[in-house]
């Protein structure tokens, strides 16, 4: 079951969740063995085996559970290091789980025993949730509840220091719906005014712009790569062609990310933009000069960049490139897992 994207928290019937960063997972606990599931149908066992190992010891049997794997630092949950696991060197896998041990938090469950409860409404399902891992312990997690939307929305607030991101509401009296977005994530947003410092095409041709490569200035004054932006209609990717044309005029002459574009711009590559996660996507960028701003919403950093691609707003005439600083972005109270993942049915 997937999650819309909403602006606002919804009041009324509904149980309120933190939305964890993380590898959304169905686990299957038969009799003997256990089964991790990914969202587009693919085995994650292989990239967790101490995760396998927990669950297998610490889930009752024959049971399914959704939700989500994580890997919890003293810094709060770290993306990164989860992206690492995907691994295809067993040996390499092995020496990252123990270096970085995956956790397992559980959200919703779908079967128990002999019972189907995929048709029983929500509220029943966390109940037999609740029950189902009521002595559950690390790195399986329970993750916590509300019916007080007071409480999410100050846990919107304080649990992003941990690396969550975001709340869940999910309607107490919904059944569970494969497929269907039944949920409602309200997430971070925030804006930034950052550099447009290239482009990549549009996987149309070169009459469209694909997305704008966005850039942020550190304390020593390097310009950083920070992310994309890329939701634009198709008149706007092809206005984009005409508007953007002067500033790639002897762009790579001084531009400040040269070094990573190598002698041709059409067949550079950004600093580890391609990797095994990227599927054999055509990564090339083409440079501009420095000379434009856009402000952009986004939801939280994932260390110096971006988690996901921003949304454009608009273009800042206003702004000078060398004024577009990291210092401009919020920084957020760190908050310890541990206190949420010891709060049970309850993170108030």
């Amino acid at each position: 079951m997937l999650a819309r994207l909403a602006d606002e928290l919804p009041a009324g019937n509904y149980l309120y969740e933190p939305k964890w960063d993380g590898f959304r997972a169905i686990v299957f606990r038969g009799g003997d063995d256990v089964y991790l599931q990914s969202r587009d149908l693919r085995p994650l066992d292989r990239y967790f085996p101490e995760l396998h190992a927990a669950l297998l010891e610490r889930l009752p049997r024959n049971c399914v559970v959704d939700g989500e794997i994580v890997i919890a630092t003293d810094r709060g949950l770290d993306f990164d290091a989860l992206q690492l696991r995907l691994h295809p060197a067993a040996s390499r896998v092995e020496k990252l789980a123990k270096a970085t041990p995956s956790s397992f938090v559980a959200f919703d469950v779908l079967a128990v025993g002999r019972r189907n409860l995929m048709t029983a409404p929500q509220a029943e399902r966390r109940a037999a949730l609740e029950k189902l891992l009521s002595e559950v312990n690390p790195p399986v997690y329970l993750t916590p509840v509300t019916r007080d939307r007071a409480v999410a929305l100050d846990w919107l607030t304080r649990f992003e220091g941990a690396g969550l991101d975001g709340v869940v509401a999910k309607l107490d009296s919904g059944t569970y719906l494969p497929g269907k977005r039944a949920m409602i994530k309200i997430k971070h947003s925030r804006t930034a005014d950052c550099v447009v410092a290239g482009f990549r095409w549009h996987k149309s041709g070169k009459d469209a712009v694909g997305s704008l490569l966005l850039g942020l200035y550190d304390d020593h004054g390097v310009l950083q790569h920070v992310g994309v932006t890329s939701a634009f209609t198709m008149a706007m990717r092809r206005q984009l062609v005409k508007e953007l044309a002067p500033l790639r005029k002897n762009a790579m002459d001084h531009h400040p990310w040269r070094e990573w574009a190598g002698a041709a711009a059409e067949s550079s590559r950004m600093p580890g933009a391609q990797s095994r996660w990227s599927a054999g996507k055509d990564l090339s960028w083409e440079p501009l000069r420095i000379e434009r701003v856009c402000e952009v919403k986004y939801d939280h950093m994932q260390g110096n960049r971006f988690r996901h691609a921003a949304q454009f707003l608009r273009w800042r005439p206003d702004k000078r490139p060398q004024n577009c600083r990291y210092d401009q972005l919020d920084v957020t109270t760190p908050y310890e897992l541990e206190r949420i993942f010891s709060s049970g049915s309850s993170g108030s």
